[in-house]
């Protein structure tokens, strides 16, 4: 990689500095090479070396403003934002129309949450600065803390029109579209930002991003096809291509699109899962099996490649080999209300009904209170013959979803079971008030039971 003349006489500074302390010689740097190499600690996490640069800076120029600037920026990341905000008041007098002291008292600002202050320092510094750029990415940022998203945008859109390049103000927009639900107006911006920088691949993976928000697969395709051809290693515009095309139930297209993705980066987890999924749907089985194994092999501890597997099993209808994924699943995840169902689906289907009941009693344990849940739980009840749980249950679920039908038939049929005409004529009442037409449900749980003289009196007095 070739470096900049800028980024090489960096290098010789830092490598002259190291050599300095390594020898305990004194070299000479003009205050410009201190600046640098101070910020280049700084931003490599390395402060000892940093301070270091700063006293030796400070004694060969005592009186660099630029390095007691440094210093500020020092002493704000140090959150010693007394001293830093006196030295500044020193500086000013000295140079009162310097961009970076207005910039380093909203820093001191901004540390202490007083933003509106921030960005006042801010819009004094773009008097003086000839970085506008920068100024206005700062004030976006600040309006951010703020949760202005509108003023935020408004500045960083400013920034994007003195600097293109400017990658984190560009994402930084579109967050902000994002947040404001404006994907239609994110377009029209990218767009516009994309006629003045048609070579720009962020912003046409962007634009592909707020066409797939829109459920505007075609056209997300057509915006990410430009970020690849642009960059040909972008990771993250074939990933979102290969969804978009999934969407479109274009699954070949979609495995190239991951396939090209596996070959530049490792093999990741998540693409191995979404290939194994578009050769199912492709119908290729074997493919499919093979690369849910890989997704698991990548990966042993993601649960959701073992439930992948469980659930391609379930659909080969081959519930042995499903209920031993599953138990890997809930292995990794045992606090997973699905994948318990998933549990007590398989067990059921292999009738091993107990252990079919104990999986929706944890689905339920694990939070799980939706109305199939309690449904197909007290169906397995009433097939153990548990009359009484099956029924506290249901009453505990009509608490939780009252007025389903579901519910009543079932509280109906098994309170007839217990010999409780009384309740239940009262739930079969209920159960055909809310829905006559499902009465046929009734039927087909209960059959014994519909043959009665009883239930058939009542389903005629209310058909009357």
């Amino acid at each position: 990689m070739n470096l900049s003349h800028e980024e090489e006489e960096n290098s010789l500074s830092l490598s002259k500095f190291e050599s300095m302390l390594k020898t305990n010689k004194v070299f000479f740097f003009d205050s410009e090479e201190f600046e640098d190499i101070i910020l280049h600690y700084m931003d490599t996490g390395r402060m000892n070396l940093a301070k270091r640069a700063l006293k030796l800076g400070l004694e060969q120029h005592p009186k660099s403003t630029g390095l007691k600037l440094v210093q500020v920026e020092m002493l704000v990341y140090e959150d010693k934002l007394e001293i830093a905000e006196k030295l500044l008041n020193e500086l000013y007098a000295i140079e009162p129309t310097n961009e970076e002291i207005y910039i380093q008292k909203a820093n001191i600002y901004s540390k202490r949450d007083e933003h509106e202050k921030a960005i006042s320092f801010l819009k004094i510094a773009l008097k003086y600065t000839d970085d506008y750029a920068d100024v206005y990415s700062m004030i976006g940022m600040e309006y951010l803390f703020m949760d202005n998203l509108e003023m935020a945008k408004e500045n960083f859109i400013k920034c994007l029109d003195e600097d293109t390049e400017d990658y984190s103000a560009l994402y930084n927009v579109v967050y902000c579209f994002d947040f404001l639900d404006q994907n239609e107006e994110a377009i029209v911006y990218l767009n516009r930002f994309i006629d003045k920088n048609p070579y720009s691949e962020v912003a046409w993976h962007q634009l592909g991003r707020q066409y797939y928000a829109l459920k505007n697969y075609e056209k997300a395709v057509w915006a990410f096809d430009y970020a690849t051809l642009i960059d040909e290693t972008f990771l993250g515009a074939y990933m979102e291509k290969a969804k978009s095309y999934e969407k479109l139930k274009k699954y070949q297209e979609a495995i190239d699109c991951y396939n090209v993705t596996l070959e530049l980066d490792d093999p990741s987890s998540f693409v191995l899962l979404r290939v194994a999924k578009c050769y199912e749907r492709l119908g290729n089985t074997e493919f499919a099996l093979n690369y849910y194994l890989k997704t698991v092999h990548e990966d042993p501890l993601l649960d959701k490649g073992w439930i992948a597997i469980t659930d391609f099993y379930i659909r080969q209808k081959n519930f042995q080999k499903a209920l031993y994924y599953v138990n890997k699943a809930i292995g990794i995840d045992g606090d997973n209300s699905l994948y318990w169902k998933r549990f007590a689906a398989v067990n059921s289907a292999l009738h091993f009904f107990e252990e079919a009941e104990y999986g929706y009693r944890k689905a339920f344990e694990s939070g799980d209170i939706n109305l199939d849940t309690f449904t197909l739980w007290t169906d397995v009840l009433q097939y153990l013959g548990e009359f009484d749980t099956a029924i506290e249950i249901l009453l505990e679920a009509s608490s939780v979803l009252p007025d389903e039908y579901e519910i009543e038939y079932r509280l109906a049929g098994l309170y007839f079971l217990m010999d409780d005409v009384t309740k239940g004529n009262l739930h079969l009442i209920n159960g055909m008030k809310l829905e006559p037409k499902h009465l046929t449900l009734f039927q087909e749980l209960f059959p014994v039971v519909w043959e009665r003289t009883e239930v058939q009196n009542t389903i005629s007095k209310f058909k009357k």
